[in-house]
């Protein structure tokens, strides 16, 4: 609303003379008096005067992205390096080896050989098998148990002194150095403890990724380009997969799979700006305003002279004195999230989902493995079969909203589930199951796609991260539990996964919609937004 002092505002149809023109010198947006400045959120200057998802966008966003790759292969390097090769029976071993029998368990030692040598997984190098066969599915929990303690302190590093980017250095660079680490690992136990380093390093890279290439992003196009994220974890599996191909022993290949996190840190990194809202919230106007300065010119639009940025609540309080050198960074924790009334149900019910999520997706992922081919193969035809179900999501997310697709994406897997779960297993109802089981990685990785885009929608910048790395934690701790469910075998492992996918879909039932609302900046501003448009 326009004022005698000046003009302060928060709402999307804002608009200013255009005839003001651009700045000749560099200015100190921090210095300039309220009575000339024009107060607007980001959301506001993206679509009045920056553009919400021009040239600059695009390349942040592709370039910020790719770090989901490097996720993928920290992660699912585990399917090659620890899998179980083939044997055969040694010359002249005589009755002492029986090439028929089902494992090397009764075998006596010396009668048989791994196919591919012992190094060519771990479980041929240190002998994972028959008692000690356990120890492979521990080092896949404890990797899963690293990530879910990563991205707790990740996500509140990124919200507090490092930032977006910081962060999102901090977690490759570790890595790269434990990736290479695990490499040269001479016995079990260490590779097992950098495995879980790894993966503590690894919970952080996909959270700082997304938040830092949709945070610039304006509100209509946030939804789908959120969405195209999960396309470079699915590319970045279909790469490994050739990857582990070109380096079949075990050693090569974690040297391999993390090498690109070294020349992410030298190519890309320094290529990308931090979050202009980080900035805004941490009081440090001058370096968010210069990034919404370069936005604007990129995208062909001018930003005139005397419009600055403003937290949401400051953009509506005119009793703010902007007239101040410097600006008090605005902090916030996860205690403040479960302390508001507004933002504690929203966090306990993306927790929830996310964990039944992880559940659902992983479980399938382990579950629906047998394709009758090759491993590498394998893992190809899964990253590529996910991509279909990112495509329907985001063309329906702004058509639909948040809050239908979040239900209809979990009940639709946990339909195909059930169904699997009363099929039989012979013959021509095997592959009635495994097309239930396709289904319903299909529906789930919609919907784990679009959780990534909710949750940060449904937080305030200053605690964004936070949230997300508490939801992020607890879709660990399902991707733990995942691999128990699926050892039960027979029809229990479909059975949970659609008990899992129902209960998702009825807690997502009493999250609120987040389409075409502004993403709100601090928690008095969520606070306050939330009861204007429950007003309206």
């Amino acid at each position: 609303m326009a004022t005698a002092g000046g003009s302060e505002t928060c709402s999307h149809g804002s608009s200013l003379d255009s005839s003001l023109l651009l700045p000749t010198k560099e200015p100190n947006w921090e210095a300039i008096p309220e009575s000339e400045s024009e107060k607007l959120c980001i959301d506001d200057m993206l679509d009045v005067y920056c553009g919400e998802f021009g040239s600059w966008q695009l390349r942040h966003f592709v370039l910020t992205s790719l770090a989901w790759a490097l996720e993928a292969f920290h992660t699912m390097v585990m399917i090659f390096a620890d899998q179980e090769p083939g044997w055969r029976c040694v010359e002249g071993s005589g009755s002492r080896c029986d090439e028929k029998a089902e494992s090397v368990c009764g075998l006596e030692p010396g009668s048989w050989e791994w196919e591919g040598g012992p190094g060519s997984s771990t479980v041929a190098q240190w002998g994972l098998v028959c008692r000690d066969k356990y120890k492979v599915g521990l080092v896949q929990a404890l990797f899963f148990a690293g990530c879910m303690i990563g991205a707790g302190v990740f996500g509140h590093l990124s919200d507090s002194s490092l930032g977006r980017k910081g962060s999102l250095k901090t977690v490759c660079i570790l890595n790269a150095i434990f990736g290479c680490l695990t490499s040269i690992a001479p016995d079990y136990f260490t590779y097992l403890l950098l495995r879980f380093l790894t993966g503590f390093s690894t919970g952080g890279v996909g959270l700082c990724s997304f938040v830092l290439a949709t945070e610039p992003v304006g509100p209509t196009k946030r939804g789908v380009a959120g969405m195209s994220t999960f396309y470079f974890f699915s590319t970045g599996i279909a790469l490994l997969s050739g990857i582990a191909y070109i380096f079949p022993t075990w050693r090569a290949l974690y040297v391999a799979s993390s090498v690109p996190s070294i020349l992410f840190l030298f190519l890309v990194i320094p290529f990308i700006s931090e979050s202009p809202r980080w900035y805004l919230v941490r009081g440090k106007i001058n370096k968010a305003m210069k990034i919404m300065q370069a936005i604007a010119k990129s995208n062909g639009n001018n930003l005139p002279e005397g419009v600055i940025l403003a937290l949401d609540d400051e953009a509506n309080d005119a009793s703010i004195d902007n007239q101040s050198s410097s600006k008090e960074a605005v902090s916030g924790s996860i205690v403040d999230v479960i302390r508001s009334p507004v933002t504690c149900i929203r966090l306990f019910l993306a927790i929830g989902i996310s964990f039944t999520c992880s559940v659902v997706y992983y479980g399938l992922s382990l579950n629906v493995v047998n394709l009758e081919t090759n491993i590498h193969l394998s893992v190809l035809l899964n990253a590529v079969a996910e991509m279909p179900a990112f495509t329907i999501t985001a063309v329906l997310l702004d058509r639909f909203g948040r809050k239908p697709l979040a239900i209809g994406t979990q009940w639709f897997s946990a339909i195909f589930c059930l169904t699997g779960c009363v099929v039989g297993s012979v013959r021509m109802w095997e592959v009635i199951k495994m097309g239930c089981g396709v289904l319903g990685i299909f529906g789930m990785a919609g919907t784990y796609n679009l959780l990534f885009i909710y949750t940060a929608e449904l937080f305030p910048t200053v605690v964004r991260n936070a949230a997300l790395g508490s939801a992020t934690q607890a879709a660990q701790m399902g991707a733990i539990l995942a691999p128990f469910v699926v050892v039960l075998g027979g029809v229990l492992p479909f059975l949970v996964f659609g008990i899992c996918g129902l209960v998702g879909g009825m807690l997502a039932y009493y999250l609120p919609e987040t389409l075409n609302k502004p993403l709100y900046d601090t928690m008095r501003g969520i606070e306050e937004g939330e009861a204007d448009w429950r007003i309206t």
